[in-house]
């Protein structure tokens, strides 16, 4: 496959993997690259800046193909804007292919760290929501744009506008390459993103089902077991939107947001320490796990190998299918 992001990368797929709050660590994120796509490292998992480098670092060791970093700029419990400067100071430092942007943008640090990720050739790529946010990327230099839809898990624009609509909005409307994120598993998604203006898609609930990805077994079995019904919209009340499964802790959230609770009270709820609980236990209900509505889509436990070459060719497949209608 050949388009901008294939082409900007030199990756052989256009098929990017998300940040993922612990999860997306050196072993997921070289398999994927070393599958042809685009990993993905994290940079919240790591509590500091040698503890991110460190992981850069082993991930180029196991892969000698390009990745991202992905950075989520959003109010944290135990992440500041400083933590944030610093780690695209490493980035640029480390020269990563490229990274992932949600939620603040770059520019609102300073201009100046645009100007240094240039300088070191880290490719940025900025998660939006809105035309509005893509175009505000591309006028201050971001070099692609994810076009996130409502479906996706993690942090959607409370706009809640869906995939199949904001691909081509902000396809027609920005002149850098767009990638499409919310609703993406498999080679029909992939096609149909293509046909709507994307040169790429990136996914992350998909990743999880796969060998090399370091949570319980459990969890990769309740993602294969689970419909595209069984996600819901969490944390709206204090403004930090998140799609998640639906479980017993989120049920717990949803009522204390129905009953007003402040951010103190649901704090000990949200937390991440909750996603290393479910992750390396298996328990399916203590966290409030962040996946998309692709979930539905899940039906097996793969390589990433398998995952991305499967796609690849099934998107191709359909291409080809929906030819013989011209």
């Amino acid at each position: 496959m050949k388009t901008r992001i294939t082409e900007m990368f030199g990756i052989e797929y256009p098929i990017i993997c998300g940040a993922m709050y612990l999860v997306g660590e050196p072993k997921l994120a070289a398999a994927i690259s070393n599958a042809g796509g685009m990993g993905n490292l994290t940079a919240g998992n790591y509590k500091s800046g040698d503890e991110l480098r460190n992981a850069i670092r082993e991930t180029k060791k196991l892969t000698n193909k390009p990745f991202m970093v992905g950075i989520t700029i959003l109010p944290s419990f135990h992440i500041t804007m400083d933590d944030h400067r610093r780690n695209l100071e490493i980035c640029a430092e480390e020269g990563v292919a490229g990274i992932e942007v949600s939620g603040t943008p770059i520019d609102k640090l300073g201009m100046q760290y645009i100007d240094m990720l240039k300088k070191a050739g880290v490719k940025m790529f900025h998660k939006v929501g809105a035309v509005k946010h893509a175009q505000h990327a591309e006028d201050v230099g971001y070099d692609g744009i994810y076009a996130a839809g409502i479906e996706e898990g993690g942090h959607p624009l409370k706009d809640d506008v869906t995939t199949m609509v904001l691909t081509p909005k902000i396809a027609e409307k920005v002149k850098i390459p767009v990638v499409t994120v919310g609703g993406i598993a498999d080679g029909k998604s992939m096609a149909a993103a293509l046909a709507l203006g994307a040169e790429g898609v990136m996914m992350a609930t998909r990743f999880m089902a796969t060998h090399e990805c370091q949570i319980h077994d459990n969890i990769k079995q309740e993602i294969v077991k689970r419909q595209e019904y069984e996600t819901t919209l969490i944390c709206k009340s204090i403004n930090l939107q998140g799609r998640a499964i639906k479980n017993k802790i989120v049920e717990e959230i949803l009522e204390a947001e129905k009953r007003g609770a402040s951010l103190t009270e649901l704090a000990p709820l949200i937390t991440g320490e909750r996603c290393k609980v479910a992750w390396t236990t298996g328990d399916v209900d203590v966290a409030p796990m962040m996946m998309g509505q692709s979930i539905g889509r899940v039906y097996d436990i793969k390589s990433c190998k398998e995952v991305i070459e499967g796609m690849a060719k099934e998107a191709e497949e359909q291409i080809k299918k929906i030819s013989k209608y011209f």
